[in-house]
């Protein structure tokens, strides 16, 4: 026995990773981490009784070589008489539709088809290749994004799949370099195709493993991997202990009567006091923003914007419950203006408005300015109405081919649910929204070669209250 697969058998018995007779779906791309995961827990399989099956899916990004990365996987699940399971995905569509990225689009498919592979021949584990080096790679990717210590802590060897919790993802060769995994390869002459997209420097992962990884080594610290891992190793375990610590927090404090003495919110660890709010938000359906953890710890009892217009409101006690602030009813008022003569001004809601009717000598797009805006001067008509939003207002905004709901366009631009009320719009004298305040200006209401007059609308004073 090798001495990579000695050391493999030492792990998997000493994480007691796989117990013996286990059904394992092995993840198999064609690349070497996964040929050599296939061949090793092929040549323990027996001893332990596990019962292997092969999984491969096409992603159709690379043509011919996505083809054949396929047939390669499904000859060798064939020499080692095993089942092998495969499907194909059109990644590149799905990531427009969905609007994310080619990679995520290809991590999503994937799962959902391993997953679905799992649960269909009921193989309750899959195996993946994830090896040191994709952990070193993982750290760097997390740390530039800003990531905690549960998130630069990397991935562990035993998961829940993404796309189905009851299905968990094994990682076997997380303590094995990818240097060490080639060695295995080419000792045992193990057949695997290289991916040429690995060699480019377009995502983010590849300019790391090509670029920066191999300055820090070459010139910082040679033994990188190791270090990196050490501490990746020493920050999951603290992070651990912090989300333990602050779930016993929070479990004591929503008793009716505590079962034992704990401190004050305020009186909590930093980082304890973050992860109770951390841990309250993702039960709550919030994305765990750290700007937005820091305003709600050092804030209580301040409702805190949380998303689309919902407020959330820290208690004293350390608890988080959504802040529903009192109802607001529409704002009725409204005032009648007629532009007349080329320049005129006019007050409403606090502030003081000024037009100025110009003749349009040569066709421009306006260059847009705070607190101004541009309008064909005859679409807009004589007479205006200023008022405030009514139930049922719909507005064109410039660029959408028709009118749609003014409140759905106030919570896609993100605007406070109070302010929504005091914000002030135009209408022309049949009841045509053409300017909303801080929204984009009325698609039928824009300068064109066609227009003679253009209306010039400032709102830039605000009455002394």
């Amino acid at each position: 026995m090798s001495n990579l697969l000695q050391r493999l058998a030492v792990s998997l018995a000493g994480h007691r990773l796989i117990p013996p007779g286990q059904r394992v779906l092995v993840a198999v791309s064609g690349g070497v981490d996964s040929m050599v995961l296939l061949h090793t827990l092929h040549g323990l399989a027996r001893r332990n009784r596990w019962q292997l099956a092969v999984a491969h899916f096409n992603h159709q990004l690379r043509g011919r070589a996505s083809r054949a990365d396929a047939q390669l996987v499904s000859r060798t699940a064939a020499a080692l008489s095993l089942p092998c399971f495969s499907a194909s995905g059109d990644v590149s569509g799905y990531a427009r539709r969905a609007k994310i990225s080619v990679e995520m689009a290809a991590r999503t498919l994937r799962h959902e088809f391993l997953a679905q592979t799992a649960r269909d021949h009921k193989i309750p584990v899959i195996a993946l290749a994830h090896h040191a080096d994709d952990q070193v790679e993982l750290f760097f990717l997390r740390l530039l994004r800003g990531a905690g210590g549960e998130g630069l802590a990397g991935m562990k060897r035993r998961s829940p799949s993404p796309a189905d919790r009851q299905i968990t993802l094994l990682r076997p060769l997380l303590e094995f370099t990818k240097a060490e995994l080639r060695e295995f390869a080419r000792t045992n002459k193990i057949r695997f195709r290289e991916d040429a997209t690995n060699a480019t420097n377009d995502p983010l992962r590849n300019r790391l493993r090509n670029e920066l990884l191999p300055l820090l080594v070459g010139k910082y610290q040679p033994g990188l991997a190791g270090t990196v891992l050490r501490t990746m190793d020493i920050l999951g375990g603290e992070a651990e202990f912090a989300t333990e610590t602050a779930r016993a927090w929070l479990a004591e404090i929503r008793l009716p009567k505590p079962t034992r003495a704990v401190p004050p919110y305020d009186r909590l660890p930093l980082a304890i006091q973050r992860k109770t709010v951390q841990l309250q938000m993702a039960e709550l359906g919030v994305p765990p923003e750290f700007d937005l953890i820091e305003q709600l710890r050092q804030s209580p009892e301040k409702p805190v914007n949380a998303d689309s217009g919902r407020f959330l409101w820290r208690q004293p006690d350390g608890q988080l419950i959504w802040h529903i602030p009192p109802a607001t009813k529409f704002n009725s008022g409204q005032l009648a203006v007629t532009l007349k003569g080329k320049t005129g001004n006019a007050a409403f809601a606090g502030h003081r408005f000024q037009w100025k009717m110009e003749l349009l000598k040569s066709f421009a797009r306006p260059q847009p300015l705070a607190g101004r805006e541009t309008f064909d001067g005859d679409k807009v008509g004589p007479n205006i109405l200023l008022r405030h939003w009514q139930p049922g207002d719909r507005f064109q905004p410039i660029g959408l081919k028709s009118p749609v709901k003014l409140q759905d366009l106030f919570v896609n631009a993100k605007i406070p649910v109070q302010q929504r009320r005091e914000r002030v719009l135009a209408t022309t004298a049949d009841g045509i929204i053409f300017w909303v305040e801080g929204l984009r200006i009325g698609e039928k209401f824009k300068l064109t070669p066609a227009t003679r007059r253009k209306l010039v609308w400032k709102w830039p004073l605000k009455q002394p209250v």
